[in-house]
Formats: C-alpha cells, structure tokens, sequence
C-alpha cells in the first residue's frame, strides 16, 4: 500500500539503480575542509617598523649645521655649492661629519635628470658611515 516517491521501478518490479553521484555530501566535506583551513592559516601583518620619537625628549637647543649636497644631470657633486671630484672625496667629508657630536642635517638635492645611481651611491654612503639626519629636497620638481 506504500508508495515510494522518488524511486523508478524496473520491469519487474525491482528499484533501479542510480545514474547519478549524490554529491552533498562531497560538497560538505570541501565546506569543512575549507573552514578549517582559513582558521588555521596565520594571520599575516604588513607593518613596518619606526623608531619614533619620544614625547619625554625636549627638543634640542642648539640647530644642527645644514649641509647641501648637489647632483648634476651628468653626476657632478658638490657639497654647499663647492664642486667635490667624486664620490671618494664626498664619503671623506661625510666620515668626518659623522664623527661630529651634533651631526649636520644633510639635504640632498638631485637633478631631475640625475641618473639614480648616483642619487642612490651618495645615500648608501651616508646610511653605511652612520649619518641619521639626511633628506631629500627639492621634490616639486619631480611633479
């Protein structure tokens, strides 16, 4: 008296057999799978360390000398206007305000057309001889 939904008889009476994959239960396997690998991938940062001032720290009285440093379009250096022959010379003038108490304030001042291998020698001088107060002038040209 029953009667199966569903299930297709055969010729003689018997159910057929299924043609297709049951696949729900594949598709919450992948779900869980899935789940447990999000939760357990690390949580990656992006962040970049800064050594920031303190608050504590009074601002300092005396101002630090300002020194120039020129870059020429062809490569040509030169320290508060005054033409340097090369890069030996510059890293000797750099060693000795290094070696100062209160070390100057240099402020690099590239051509626009100035290769970057230069712009990028006389920064690598100054980060390897131990110079902290560099910076780049002179960018609104660049816009």
């Amino acid at each position: 008296m029953g009667m199966s939904a569903g299930q297709k008889r055969g010729k003689k009476g018997r159910p057929q057999v299924m043609g297709e994959m049951n696949t729900t239960p594949l598709i919450d396997v992948m779900l869980v799978l899935l789940v447990m690998l999000i939760i357990t991938i690390p949580i990656q940062l992006h962040s970049v360390d800064l050594n920031m001032p303190n608050n504590n720290t009074p601002p300092s009285q005396v101002k630090p000398e300002i020194v120039q440093i020129g870059i020429d379009f062809d490569g040509t250096l030169s320290v508060n206007g005054v033409i340097v022959p090369n890069i030996g010379a510059l890293e000797a003038r750099m060693r000795t305000m290094a070696a100062q108490a209160n070390q100057p304030e240099i402020q690099l001042q590239p051509n626009k057309l100035a290769h970057y291998d230069s712009v990028a020698a006389v920064l690598a001088a100054a980060q390897r001889l131990g110079l902290k107060k560099i910076g780049i002038v002179g960018n609104e040209e660049y816009n």
